[in-house]
Parts: structure tokens; sequence; C-alpha cells
């Protein structure tokens, strides 16, 4: 196994940024960048052991901050869509500058996916593993707290990448922090989407929006909607079902899934296959929720790796989270932190092949 640290380019100021290239003994290669402790690529052998980048992305660092597409970025201080971009703790009113329309998406513009992190610690293992830092000052984006925060990525010799995420503040604040790769395991330069994968998630409940996106506070089950996937099928199947009204105030899938089992603990999330290569990847985590999002704004006007015009449904992504705009909604998991508290969110995926 290795770990190998290395330049990869500067931003449009000047600022230069490192890359860590993390493999192990199967073939599977991650790379992590310091801008956004972000996810550039994710090489992954198919059932006939030929590697291919499995998420989407920049071939330079600057790409990543013009797209705006939060492609394999940490994102934080809170994930998802906070309502008006405004929160209260203690009666106080607390507000974040709006990207999305009047909501705050993933922390407005400047949040932790435009930052620069530095590299805390870099092992060849087994396993390898790359940990980032990042030092979020109080009244960044609006949030109050001096948080500071940490990103391990860890690559072992059973195919496992595993994310965990962790963050101390010295004041109460909110924190909900998640990973927002885009996957295709056909390959993010295949000329198939993603769409084609079959896809299991372990959720019997999902949150539904309102036409601005923000979650109505109510909690509605999966059975007998195109939100159903306790059972293998297509992604494709149902995403543009024009009868449910969900998929239509989205454009597809863009909803918060109840995740089953006890908050906390690392459990099922998601598993998707993919019928022509044979790559799979499994997905657990500790989080209450996970968003799953099926690459609707993508309109093919964002230039990817290798000069791809990325399309709707090109990649899928799941990001284990708190629930949307959680801080305005007394009936959903809270997602307070304390001094004293410690935040963590442990995401794995962990990637295997089938014989066809």
């Amino acid at each position: 196994m290795t770990a190998i640290r290395e330049a990869f380019g500067t931003l449009d100021d000047g600022s230069a940024i490192e890359a860590v290239t993390l493999s192990n003994r199967g073939g599977i290669t991650a790379r992590i960048l310091t801008l956004g402790a972000t996810l550039q690529s994710l090489h992954v052998p198919d059932r006939e052991g030929l590697s291919a980048d499995i998420v989407l992305g920049h071939d330079s660092a600057a790409e990543y901050l013009t797209a705006n597409c939060f492609f394999g970025a940490t994102i934080g201080r809170f994930a998802n869509r906070i309502a008006g971009g405004s929160f209260r703790i203690d009666g106080r009113d607390y507000r974040i500058p709006p990207n999305d329309g009047p909501n705050a998406l993933h922390s407005g513009a400047g949040g932790f996916h435009t930052r620069i992190w530095s590299i805390e610690h870099i092992e060849t293992g087994p396993p390898a593993r790359a940990i980032f830092r990042y030092h979020s000052p109080d009244g960044e984006q609006g949030f109050p707290g001096n948080l500071t925060v940490a990103a391990s990525y860890t690559l072992d010799d059973d195919d496992r990448l595993t994310l965990e995420y962790t963050a101390v503040s010295d004041a109460p604040t909110i924190v909900s922090i998640t990973h927002h790769s885009y996957f295709n395991l056909a390959g993010a330069a295949s000329e198939h989407g993603a769409l084609d994968a079959r896809l299991t998630l372990y959720a019997d409940s999902f949150t539904p929006i309102d036409r601005m996106m923000i979650p109505t506070g109510a909690i509605q089950a999966v059975e007998g909607t195109p939100f159903d996937f306790r059972a293998p099928i297509a992604i494709g199947a149902r995403v543009r079902n024009g009868d449910d009204e969900q998929i239509r105030l989205a454009r597809g899938y863009d909803h918060n899934m109840v995740l089953n089992g006890e908050s906390g603990t690392l459990r099922p999330a998601a598993r998707m296959d993919d019928p022509r290569s044979g790559r799979i990847v499994a997905i657990s985590t500790t989080a209450p929720g996970m968003q799953f999002y099926s690459g609707n704004s993508l309109d093919g006007n964002v230039r990817g790796k290798q000069g791809k015009f990325y399309r709707q449904g090109d990649g899928v992504a799941f990001e284990p989270q708190h629930f949307p705009d959680s801080p305005n909604q007394p009936a959903f998991p809270g997602a307070r932190l304390d001094p004293g508290e410690t935040y963590r969110n442990v995401i794995c995926f962990a990637f295997s092949s089938n014989c066809g």
C-alpha cells in the first residue's frame, strides 16, 4: 500500500494545491486534494480487472471553483439546504449567504469545498491513510464558533475507502459534514451514464420537499412511490416519472432518505451495481439520513475530466448527513454541536465486482 504526496497545480490567485494518492493491493487508487478535501479521482477495477476512474470531477484545481458542482468535495459546515439561509441558536438568529434562491445550499458559496485544507498526516499502512484539517473561524459564512475539522481518508486491503469527519467547536453551533462524489460505476469517461446501475437503498421512508426544495417536515413511507429502492431496481426506471409530484419538483431524485437503524452506528445505507462493468459499491454510514441525488443539474455545460461535458444522469451522489434544514425543523434529528462535544460522521465505500 502507498500514500504519495504531490503537487496538483495552482489556483488563479497563485495558491498551491497538493494531492495525496492512496493505493492498495487490489488496484484501487484514490486521489484527494487539499482544495476542499476533495476526492478528485477513484480508480476501481471491473470484473475483468480493468481499472477506470468512477467519480466525476476536473483535471485542474481551478475548475473546481468555477464550475461549482461540488464534485467529490467535503461539504460543510452544514450540508444541504437551510431555508431562508437562517437559523436560531439559544434565541439568537444567524444568517448564511443565500446561494440557492432564498436558501443556503451547502453553506453558501464559500463553504468547505472552496477552502484549502492542510495535510496533517499521511501513512502507507496498511491501511493507507491521509488526514486533512481545516480551521473555520467564528463567523465564517455566518456560522457561530471557531470550528476545527478533520477529514480522514483510509483505504484498506479489503477494498474499502472509509471517510471520517470530526469537528469540535468553542461555542454552540450547527454541524453536518458530508461527502459529495458523483459516481458512475461504468466509468466517469464512459459513454454510458449512471442511471442503468441497479440501486438498493436501506430506507423505509424519506422526507418530501416543497417547491423551494425544503423538506415539508413530513416523513413519508417509500412504499408505493418512486423512492422505494428496498429491492434492487435501475436508477433510471422511475427517475422521469412525471406522475409523481416529488419527482417533478426535483426534476428527478434530490431527496433525503431516512436511513434504517440507529443513528450514530455504522450501518448499510445503499448498494449500487453496474451490469456492464460488474463493479459494485456498498455504502454504510453513521449519519441519520442520506441525500440521494441523480445529477439533475448536470446539463452538458460543465466540462469535466478528459474534456467530457457532463449531462444529467452521468453521475449520482449519495450524501450521508443530517436531514436538510434540520436546524429549523424541531421534529428532525438535531444538528447542534456544543463545546466539549465531538461531531462525527463515518462513511464507508466498499468495492467489489460480480461475474456478470
